[in-house]
């Protein structure tokens, strides 16, 4: 595969990031007596209780048996992928930046260019919201071995709508009215299906205009993968994948630019991750899930999409339209791509312990950006993955 060169701007969420980054939360490791005056104000209010780490990044303190910040880890990791969950990467970013002096260059450029960049080798690890195809592991199992899918978090895609004077979660949709919508059978929002599903909403006769991702997207990954679950004939016609060919629609980079799309279109439709849509502040709809149901995309329905399910060892499992009664349907995990035999020891090291203590210290931060926490099976099986990488010869992860 080739590199996908430059990431594209993330000038939607800078304020958001940039407010984010103001706050000083206690990480894994505090301060310590040799750690650089710069740092000395987060370790006065540190408050985990995991143990100090130094400059050097030893970490005193362990995190279910091993050290937060990797002895003898690089100073610097880049990777690249899914926007999705770009906001709490970014948090943990600056967090794990302050705790091991760690820095961390991840480019929000969508889920089919981290795949690429991983597959290409240009990053440390890659970042995507969808599996990996046949076709795309047996790519990257050619450039570097086998490849992990290790889960980070879940989130929630909230199906988003530019309808003046209907407020958010007052419209409802179903999965194959939906599907309806973006296979372009439904063009009018006075349509016949949707009223039915909308009495006492007042739905204007507007056209309905389709946003939809253009770039290689997990988020689009586990839309497509919904509407192919509740709608035989998008099944058959499109399919899911990162990448599809829509059948309407105008397209927007990354999850900022399918909101932006929307946010600028009277009549418009589009699918964001639930940060997304509250950040800018869109309406979005109740969706009505496998139990006949509708809900509203929330934390907890992304976490009850979790429950009562047997996850496999290597967590490529697809949470979208679950029978729990209070799942919200389009939800889903968000991986970090990552190689077992690592290229460079001391970038694997530090990539296997920022892992470590994203799926633990990092999960207390989940909920507060609209995702939701890894449950007690998908950490430990996600502590198996990550205990699967090997630097040199030997485990990456150290004590």
């Amino acid at each position: 595969m080739t590199r996908i060169a430059s990431p594209r701007p993330w000038a939607k969420l800078l304020f958001t990031v940039a407010a984010l980054g103001a706050l000083i939360f206690a990480v894994a490791c505090g301060g310590s007596d040799d750690k650089p005056s710069s740092s000395s104000s987060s370790s006065s209010s540190s408050s985990s209780g995991s143990g100090n780490t130094t400059a050097s990044g030893n970490d005193k303190g362990l995190i279910n048996g091993y050290p937060a910040c990797a002895p003898g880890g690089a100073s610097g990791l880049t990777g690249a992928g899914a926007t999705f969950p770009f906001p709490l990467y970014s948090k943990w970013n600056d967090q794990y930046d302050q705790a091991c002096k760690v820095k961390i260059n991840y480019q929000s450029i969508g889920s089919g260019g981290g795949i690429a960049q991983i597959t290409a080798k240009t990053v440390d690890y890659g970042a995507s919201d969808g599996t990996l195809t046949d076709a795309q592991e047996a790519a990257a199992v050619a450039a570097g071995g086998k490849i992990l899918h290790v889960p980070m978090t879940s989130g929630a895609e909230a199906v988003v709508y530019n309808l003046p004077g209907i407020a958010t979660g007052t419209l409802k949709l179903d999965g194959p009215t939906l599907a309806d919508i973006y296979l372009g059978n439904i063009k009018k929002w006075d349509d016949a299906k949707i009223k039915a599903l909308n009495s006492g909403v007042s739905l204007p006769s507007v056209d309905i205009a389709v946003a939809r991702r253009s770039d290689g997207s997990g988020t689009t990954f586990i839309f497509t993968n919904y509407l192919s679950k509740v709608s035989p004939e998008w099944s058959t016609k499109v399919g899911f994948a990162t990448s599809v060919n829509w059948p309407v629609g105008v397209g927007g980079q990354g999850n900022e630019g399918v909101a932006g799309v929307v946010k600028q279109t009277p009549g418009a439709i589009g699918y964001v991750e639930l940060a997304y849509a509250k950040q800018t502040g869109l309406a979005w709809v109740q969706l009505k899930n496998k139990a006949g149901n509708f809900v509203q995309p929330t934390v907890e329905g992304t976490t009850a999409a979790a429950e009562n399910v047997t996850l496999p060892d290597d967590m490529k499992y697809l949470l979208t339209d679950s029978p729990n009664a209070k799942a919200y349907p389009i939800s889903g995990f968000t991986w970090v791509l990552a190689y077992v035999n690592q290229p460079d020891a001391a970038k694997g090291k530090a990539l296997a312990s920022y892992m470590w203590w994203a799926i633990h210290e990092g999960q207390k931060q989940a909920e507060a950006l609209t995702y939701g926490p890894l449950s007690a099976d998908a950490t430990k099986k996600a502590e198996a993955l990550i205990m699967q990488m090997q630097c040199g010869g030997s485990p990456c992860l150290s004590k």
